[in-house]
């Protein structure tokens, strides 16, 4: 059984999956969740768009605070944000909301209730919201699109680059990878999801699955980021650090794979939450 479906029948049981609510919906994503940003994974989603800040789903007001409050005088990323808990360990955060000060909110919240307004408070420059879950009992941050029902999305995602990296930092590419010689190579993949073509936005794909001859050599999700002892993990045929995963910037470290002699087939593909997928196949002679 997948950690997948492990995750979606833990949401299940505690009856969240499919019952919360984009807090901004007739707003743009412009970042998703495990976005390469600059060789650090994007956490939650950012929403570009104005208007009320919604609950995504009942539960208790735990935090709130203006971009203001803070013990230092350095400004905090997060600006302005509220945090909801919502029962068995998942809390929802928004943030870089409009800094308009403390304002009465009662104990408890309903779905939908207006907890804040879109704002560019914290490491923004335009309005919007920065949408985060985050399971208290397993020490991760959750992909949204696992709760809430994703975006429409009809379009492919996109494969813009494959690289094989040898161990004495020796980059492969392109043509160079039609004959290559034996060994243990890293496996960076370029690719994105673009939810809005005619914004041409690129956002993280959900999944990257890479095989040799057949054999899987990497399986990359998106659906939860852990953190441990301070370390950021990712998911990746198990506990992979982020920072390895993120590296290759604007691709991910994708897989790793022993190449012998012979014949060999890399077969790359790509999906995106809502079940789009895209697919490349490279023919190698390793000598």
């Amino acid at each position: 059984m997948t950690r997948q479906l492990f995750l979606v029948i833990g949401l299940m049981c505690c009856g969240l999956l499919a019952a919360m609510e984009w807090p901004l919906p007739q707003a743009s994503v412009v970042r998703n969740f495990g976005y390469n940003d600059r060789g650090r994974p994007v956490l939650g989603v950012a929403f570009e768009g104005e208007g009320l800040v919604h609950a995504a789903d009942k539960g208790e007001l735990i935090f709130s605070s203006s971009g203001r409050d803070t013990a230092s005088r350095l400004p905090s990323p997060l600006g302005a944000w509220t945090a909801i808990d919502h029962g068995d360990g998942l809390v929802s955060v928004y943030a870089r909301c409009k800094d308009e000060g403390r304002k009465h909110q009662p104990e408890f919240v309903y779905q939908g209730f207006p907890v804040a307004a879109a704002g560019n408070s914290g490491w923004s420059r335009r309005d919007g919201l920065y949408f985060l879950l985050f399971d208290r009992r397993e020490r991760r941050w959750v992909n949204a699109s696992m709760v809430i029902n994703p975006f429409p999305d009809t379009v492919q995602p996109q494969i813009h680059g494959i690289q094989l990296r040898r161990a004495d930092g020796r980059v492969l590419e392109g043509a160079q990878l039609r004959s290559i010689s034996q060994g243990r190579y890293t496996i960076a993949v370029n690719a994105s999801d673009t939810l809005l073509p005619q914004r041409g936005l690129q956002l993280a794909p959900h999944r990257i699955v890479c095989s040799v001859n057949g054999a899987e050599a990497g399986l990359l999700s998106f659906e939860t980021i852990s953190a441990r002892d301070g370390v950021l993990m990712v998911n990746r045929n198990g506990f992979v650090p982020a920072l390895r995963v993120y590296s290759p910037y604007p691709a991910f470290e994708a897989g790793e794979v022993q190449l012998n002699r012979g014949q060999a087939l890399l077969e790359i593909v790509v999906q995106d939450v809502a079940g789009n997928s895209r697919s490349s196949i490279t023919r190698m002679l390793v000598e």
